[in-house]
C-alpha cells in the first residue's frame, strides 16, 4: 500500500456524478495517494465472459479484512521503512533472520474476522519489501527459508478456511528487494526476467494452495500494462483459478476498482472495494495511535454497501502474528453490532436516500435502513420519502417504531432518550415500494410562511 498522505479531509464523494456525500457521512483522516488504482477503460479483457457469476458472492459479502504482515511487521517503523528509511540492504535483510512468528496467528486472524462480521479475508503474499510469506523455488527470500521457517500463507489459508471465510492473496508487483525491479524500465533484459520471475511467484500462490478466492495486485511501478505483461498475466490466472475475482492495480480493468483509504463510487455497475486502515499505518508501526473508533467503522462500512461497494479493513499484526489489542477492540465491538444488524448490509442494493443530519442509510429491496448515528431521542424523521411506509422496527430486538407521514416527511416517534443500540441504532423501515428520496422538492414546494 502506499504511504504518503494527502492533507486532504474533505467529504469523499459517492454515488452517481450528481450526488456527494450525505451530511451524516464521516470525515477520513488523512487519505493516502492512490496513483497505482487504475481509471476504468471498459477495454476487452481475461475475464469478461464469467465476471456476473465470479463477483456474486463478492457483491453479497460486503465486509473483508485486509492483513498486512511481513518482515516490515519485524521492525515496526511501517511498512514502506524500507524506502522512506532507506536502511543498507543488508540491514533490512537481516531481519528476515530474525522475523520468527508463530504459528497461531493465522487463526487469530481468521477467528477475528468472523467474530467482525467479515466474510472474506486478503493477505500479502509479498509486499513491496519482496519477501514471500510462502514456500517458492525462485527465491529464498521467503518464509520458509528464512526466519519463520514455515509456510506463513498456509497456515493463513487453513485458518479462513476453518473459519468459513473466502480466501484472498495481495501480492506487490513493485519489488524494492529484486536487482531487476528497477532496472526493468530501462533494460529490456531485466524487464523480461523480472516480468518472468514476477509471473512465476503469482503461479505459485495460485496454484499451491486449493482454490483461492481473490487475487489482489498493488504498486505495478515501474511498468505498465504492455511492460507487465498483463493479459497474460491475467490469462494464466483464471487459467488456474476460473472463479477468482481479480482487482485493477496491474494496470488492467480487473473485475473491481480499488480506492485507498477513501470512499468513492464507481459509476455504471462498475464494482469497486474501498481498502482502509484501522489507524494511519497498513502494516504493524509501533508508534501509530492514531486509531479509527467503532462507530467510524460502521459509518464507513454503511457508506461503502449504501453505494453498492465493499469495505477491506486491514490489520497490521505484531512481529509475533498476535493482533494489536486496539484492533481487537474495535473489531469485537464492530462484530457485536453486525450479529444485530448485519442484515442491513449484507447483500444490500444500491441505496438512493442520504440526506440526514444525524443518520445514513442502507437498502434491501423495498426496506430502507435508517442508520442514526448521532441519537437525537424522542424522534427521527426523514424528509422527502417518496413512498409510503407500512411499518418500522428497531432491528436489534425487532420493536416497532411508530410513525406518522404526510407528504413532506415521515416522522418516528416515541424513541427512548437514550439509544437503545451502540454505536449506532438502526431502524428497519418497511415501504410500499423502492425507497427514494427527494430533498429538492421538499425545498421547491414545501409550503411557506407569510411575512
Amino acid at each position: 500500500m502506499l504511504s504518503k498522505k494527502l492533507i486532504d479531509r474533505r467529504q469523499a464523494l459517492l454515488g452517481t456524478a450528481a450526488s456527494i456525500a450525505g451530511l451524516a457521512a464521516p470525515k477520513f483522516g488523512f487519505a493516502q495517494q492512490t496513483v497505482s488504482n487504475q481509471a476504468y477503460t471498459g477495454k476487452a479483457q481475461p475475464g469478461d465472459e464469467t465476471r456476473t457469476q465470479r463477483l456474486q458472492w463478492w457483491h453479497e459479502a460486503k465486509f473483508g479484512m485486509f492483513i498486512h504482515f511481513g518482515v516490515y511487521s519485524s521492525i515496526m517503523r511501517h511498512e514502506w521503512n524500507m524506502e522512506n528509511e532507506a536502511p543498507p540492504i543488508e540491514e533490512y535483510m537481516a531481519h528476515a533472520k530474525s522475523f520468527k512468528p508463530s504459528r497461531t496467528g493465522p487463526r487469530a486472524w481468521a477467528k477475528l474476522a468472523k467474530r467482525a462480521g467479515m466474510k472474506y479475508m486478503v493477505l500479502t503474499t509479498k509486499h513491496h519489501e519482496g519477501f514471500c510469506n510462502f514456500e517458492t523455488k525462485l527465491t529464498d527470500y521467503n518464509a520458509v527459508k528464512q526466519g519463520p521457517g514455515f509456510d506463513i500463507v498456509k497456515e493463513y489459508v487453513d485458518a479462513a478456511r476453518a473459519e468459513g471465510l473466502r480466501v484472498g492473496f495481495y501480492y506487490s508487483l513493485m519489488d524494492w528487494h529484486h536487482p531487476d525491479g528497477a532496472h526493468c524500465a530501462t533494460d529490456e533484459a531485466a524487464r523480461k526476467r523480472f516480468v518472468e520471475y514476477t509471473h512465476g511467484l503469482i503461479h505459485d500462490i495460485l496454484s499451491n494452495y486449493g482454490k483461492i478466492d481473490v487475487l489482489w495486485y498493488d504498486v505495478p511501478w515501474p511498468l505498465d500494462a504492455d511492460g507487465w505483461e498483463s493479459k497474460r498475466m491475467n490469462e494464466m490466472v483464471f487459467k488456474l483459478q476460473p472463479e477468482i475475482v481479480v482487482n485493477n492495480r496491474n494496470k488492467l480493468d480487473g473485475d473491481f476498482s480499488t480506492p485507498e483509504q477513501k470512499i468513492v463510487a464507481e459509476t455504471g455497475g462498475r464494482a469497486w472495494e474501498s481498502c482502509m486502515t484501522l489507524n494511519d499505518s497498513w502494516g504493524y508501526q509501533r508508534a501509530d495511535d492514531a486509531w479509527k473508533t467503532s462507530k467510524t467503522v460502521i459509518r464507513n462500512l454503511i457508506s461503502c454497501a449504501r453505494d453498492g461497494g465493499n469495505y477491506l479493513l486491514n490489520i497490521g499484526p505484531k512481529p509475533d502474528g498476535s493482533i494489536p489489542e486496539e484492533s481487537v477492540r474495535i473489531l469485537t465491538e464492530v462484530g457485536d453490532w453486525m450479529s444485530a444488524n448485519g442484515e442491513s448490509i449484507y447483500g444490500s442494493d444500491l441505496c438512493q436516500p442520504r440526506r440526514s443530519n444525524y443518520a445514513s442509510f442502507t437498502r434491501k429491496g423495498n426496506t430502507l435502513y435508517m442508520h442514526v448515528h448521532f441519537w437525537p431521542g424522542e424522534y427521527v424523521a426523514i424528509g422527502g420519502l417518496n413512498v409510503k411506509v407500512k411499518s418500522a422496527k428497531f432491528l436489534k430486538g425487532g420493536k416497532p417504531v411508530t410513525f406518522t407521514q404526510n407528504e413532506w416527511h415521515v416522522k418516528f416517534t416515541g424513541l427512548p432518550e437514550k439509544a437503545p443500540d451502540s454505536p449506532v441504532t438502526t431502524i428497519a423501515i418497511e415501504c410500499d415500494g423502492e425507497p427514494t428520496q427527494d430533498n429538492i422538492r421538499v425545498r421547491k414546494e414545501k409550503p411557506r410562511a407569510g411575512v
